[in-house]
């Protein structure tokens, strides 16, 4: 389906140059705060506590806050979590913390500031299941890229697969600048979007691909630059639609998704918004410097001994 057809094709390999500075410099400065400011982990990864605590009508956070500073807690988090009558608290793992009592603790120290909660669940999370977390996490990070990087191989050539991985990884470490940049907590939520992230943009590449490997066959007399320009220009209808479809979808997950949601559906955003630029203008420059052509996908014919002038190929 294609709401429009652009006639002629867009030279973007003209200005490949230029996309991938750009991308360049925008990679760097994500290093840069990830290196200068590092992730702001959430308990699911550092440890710590989580309690859960409803009120009869709308809670006031900042009196929540006041009652847990005023008890001697600090490093914790309050949250709305799903409404605004349900609050999250998050404490940070202290050693001298009693853990057993941490859910009745926290209701004795919102009493006098913020009455009215009831207890709905504490769960504790130590700092060995933290610590796993993270390196399963990081492992599932591996294996996606790995699987990525092999399944271009064999169904493309490997300079697809090497283009197609620099661009994703492209995404994923500016997803995790602008966490590291802001400082937004990065839960286990925010490591699913960036593994779908990878996913995602990785299916732009194959259509990307999968049109210039079509257009290398069924097309003589072109240059590669003018091959991946026809690919991307051809394939825009579709990347329009696409990408229009799906951020309308993760958008309401951010407006209405409230504060479970809310930085899943952020760096989905942010991902699919930097996905859509490195799959086109990051990946198809790639491969071009790598010497892509169409002899690598068009067999040369082979004539048998003894054929006559008009020759007998197979």
């Amino acid at each position: 389906m294609e709401f429009f057809r652009i006639r002629r094709d867009i030279p973007f390999m003209r200005h490949a140059v230029a996309f991938n500075v750009i991308s360049l410099l925008t990679f760097l400065l994500a290093v840069f705060f990830l290196f200068s400011r590092g992730l702001h982990l959430s308990v699911e990864f550092t440890g710590g506590t989580l309690i859960e605590i409803n009120y009869a009508q709308a809670a006031d956070l900042e009196k929540v806050r006041e009652g847990l500073g005023k008890a001697g807690y600090s490093d914790f988090s309050v949250q709305n979590f799903g409404s605004s009558r349900d609050v999250l608290i998050r404490l940070p793992l202290k050693a001298e913390q009693n853990t057993a009592r941490i859910g009745e603790s926290v209701m004795q120290a919102l009493t006098a500031d913020a009455p009215g909660a009831s207890l709905r669940r504490v769960e504790f999370v130590g700092p060995q299941v933290g610590r796993e977390l993270a390196e399963n996490g990081a492992l599932a990070l591996l294996l996606v890229i790995v699987g990525i990087v092999l399944y271009l191989a064999f169904r493309f050539e490997w300079r697809f697969s090497v283009s197609a991985i620099i661009a994703n990884l492209h995404d994923v470490i500016i997803i995790l600048g602008f966490f590291a940049f802001f400082q937004w907590e990065f839960s286990l939520s925010v490591l699913a979007a960036v593994l779908a992230v990878l996913g995602y943009s990785v299916n732009e590449s194959v259509v990307v691909f999968d049109r210039v490997r079509e257009t290398f066959k069924k097309t003589r007399g072109l240059t590669t630059p003018q091959v991946l320009d026809h690919a991307i220009t051809s394939t825009i209808s579709r990347t329009i639609i696409t990408h229009g479809s799906t951020q309308m979808m993760v958008l309401s997950m951010l407006i209405f998704g409230g504060e479970t949601l809310y930085y899943f559906s952020l760096a989905l955003t942010i991902g699919i918004c930097f996905g859509i630029y490195s799959s086109v203008l990051v990946a198809s420059p790639l491969v071009m410097w790598l010497g892509v052509s169409r002899e690598q996908f068009v067999k040369p014919k082979r004539q048998i001994e003894g054929a006559n002038e008009e020759g007998a190929v197979v």
